[in-house]
């Protein structure tokens, strides 16, 4: 449980960053909100996002793993792009405001958050077992 709830967090800093990062292209929660509605709105996306990697990720990745191995690893690009956009989806349909604007800007907030996410996990000395 202190795993699960350890990557929530660290996938919601990462969320937050990109969504700073990118602007308009991946907003998260209405810019009109207070603080803490939108700070709520992030762990609320940060969830989603955490239990779609924890438990479609692994299944769609092992399932494409010979196309993976095909293009040199530049399909997990695609696939991270993609859980993205499933992330959008399902937010949406819980009501809550998580935009991409494009699959380009999905794979370029995909790469955005891996690398934030490698950060603030040594950072903060994540991944301990």
């Amino acid at each position: 449980m202190e795993r699960f709830i350890s990557t929530w967090a660290v996938s919601s800093v990462a969320l937050a960053f990109a969504a700073w990062l990118l602007g308009t292209n991946m907003e998260i929660g209405d810019a009109s909100a207070s603080t803490l509605d939108r700070v709520l709105g992030v762990l609320a996306v940060g969830l989603v996002f955490t239990i779609i990697n924890s438990f479609v990720a692994p299944v769609v990745k092992t399932l494409s793993i010979p196309f993976i191995i095909l293009t040199l690893g530049l399909a997990l690009l695609v696939i991270n792009a993609l859980l993205l956009l499933l992330t959008e989806a399902v937010t949406g349909f819980f009501g809550l405001d998580f935009e991409i604007a494009s699959f380009g800007w999905a794979v370029v907030a995909s790469i955005v958050i891996s690398i934030s996410q490698s950060i603030v996990n040594a950072v903060v000395g994540g991944d301990r077992r």
